[in-house]
């Protein structure tokens, strides 16, 4: 049944498939000649297919895990260099009509509050962000035809890119909603989101079924053929995940490959963006009723492997992981984290009141916005609040053709460094400012091109100077 193009689910998401490539995988995983082999061709920059990345998952060699952290790390220096881009996410609403077992919003919970954000409380939610230094946001809200309707979103994100406080905007809406139609994909289009993003959560459809007895989301088809909803609705920068410890890794690891490669096959573009959130705790859920969690070791394996198999793809990290978790992926894939993150409906703004009755998970990773760039500072990042890329128009395979020509970096390292002299002008504690003056001076040295250098630098000095929103 595997078809690659296929628009059936069950066809480019083939469990066949998965378990040949499974066997295959353990078959081979002591095979150090084909191993070395598939670890130099990645060098190449072009990828792996999800059987041969699987092979590298599987390997339990040392030295050639290292080997694979080390060209993952090569591959993740070529296409995004030591930036790091910065969000958050926003709840809307907590109301659900699914019955998801490993999240605190399924409708038979009746220990969560729930609660929907008016404009207004929208509003105030916003200007707080933006007071954090946030430019990127990710909209998140549970499904609820009649709590949450298309419209309700849509509003929402008309009412986000219009406030405008001191310095501050939001600058690009990245969207975390549930699977719908075509139509719907089109008036988010319309309404000038960025990336759609959609968690399969698994592609296992038994376990998938399981986990999702009751809701719209219970069909597995529905879901799983979303993505290609949203590109033939135009929107070209979609974002996949999985979550880890539903299932077993292997299987996921590999159907999220699998759906990255009919996405390019089909539409000539993969994944804008790949998340790898695990299974935390929540509001009546305990990760130890599953019996899949992923320990730090695989964890790191797999970002790596995917960097390796999927190279031109953003990755992404949220707080659901700690401060040393996230510190452990940042080289080897990783290049968007969220900072200053609150989960629940209402956080930023009261977060003692609603962190604790409305959240969606657990954050792990509790530091402020600026302690989180004072940190990426430290250790020799630089933390980007660039959304030039979306707004110029450089979505789906515009993007990602530079990209895979390694041109991106004449845009995205200047770009990089103007929102950092923003955040630094504006919203910085004076120690973070410092440590960030000295990594802009030192990184603009780098920028390739002579001519957006000299453009970036007089840029830097009009920023200091009280401008704003200068881009490549």
């Amino acid at each position: 049944m595997y078809n690659v193009k296929s628009k059936v689910a069950e066809e480019f998401i083939d469990d066949a498939e998965i378990l040949s490539t499974i066997e295959y995988a353990q078959a081979n995983k002591n095979n150090r000649q084909l191993i070395e082999s598939l670890i130099e061709r990645a060098r190449n920059c072009k990828g792996l297919t999800h059987r041969e990345a699987a092979l590298l998952l599987e390997c339990e060699d040392p030295g050639l895990i290292e080997k694979m952290f080390e060209v993952a790390k090569e591959i993740k220096q070529k296409f995004y260099g030591n930036r790091i881009v910065m969000f958050a996410p926003l709840y809307l609403s907590n109301y659900c009509v699914n019955g998801c077992v490993y999240c605190p919003y399924h409708a038979k919970n009746k220990t969560i509050a729930r609660r929907k954000l008016t404009q207004e409380e929208i509003r105030q939610e916003v200007i707080a962000l933006q007071d954090m230094g946030h430019k990127r946001l990710a909209l998140e809200a549970g499904e609820h035809p009649a709590m949450n309707p298309i419209e309700y979103i849509l509003e929402s994100i008309k009412t986000i890119y219009s406030i405008k406080h001191k310095n501050g905007a939001i600058r690009r809406v990245n969207v975390n909603i549930a699977a719908t139609t075509v139509e719907n994909y089109q008036k988010l289009r319309d309404a000038g989101i960025g990336t759609y993003i959609l968690f399969q959560e698994t592609y296992h459809k038994k376990n998938y079924e399981a986990l999702h007895p009751s809701g719209p989301k219970s069909n597995y088809a529905y879901h799983t053929e979303a993505m290609d909803r949203a590109m033939e609705a135009g929107i070209d920068d979609v974002g996949i995940g999985v979550l880890y410890g539903l299932n077993t890794y292997r299987y996921d690891f590999i159907g999220l490959l699998m759906h990255a490669e009919h996405l390019e096959a089909t539409f000539g573009v993969g994944p804008h963006t790949i998340s790898v959130p695990r299974l935390c705790d929540a509001d009546d859920i305990d990760t130890d009723d599953f019996a899949n969690t992923v320990p730090d070791d695989i964890f790191r394996r797999i970002v790596a492997v995917i960097r390796i198999a999927v190279p031109y793809t953003g990755m992404i990290v949220s707080t659901r992981e700690s401060q040393a978790s996230r510190e452990k992926v940042l080289d080897i894939g990783v290049s968007q984290i969220s900072g200053g993150s609150h989960t629940s409906v209402g956080g930023y703004v009261n977060k003692e009141e609603f962190d604790e009755t409305t959240s969606q998970f657990d954050v792990s990773d509790r530091r402020t916005l600026d302690e989180v760039v004072s940190w990426l500072l430290d250790l020799g990042y630089i933390p980007s609040f660039c959304t030039a890329c979306y707004r110029a128009g450089r979505t789906g395979d515009r993007f990602m053709s530079l990209v895979k020509l390694g041109q991106i970096a004449n845009c995205c390292q200047p770009n990089a460094l103007m929102t950092l002299k923003e955040y630094l002008e504006d919203y910085a504690s004076p120690e973070t400012r410092l440590k960030g003056e000295r990594m802009i001076e030192a990184e603009m040295q780098r920028v390739p091109n002579e001519k957006v250098r000299c453009i970036a630098v007089e840029n830097l000095e009009r920023i200091a100077k009280g401008e704003r929103d200068f881009r490549f």
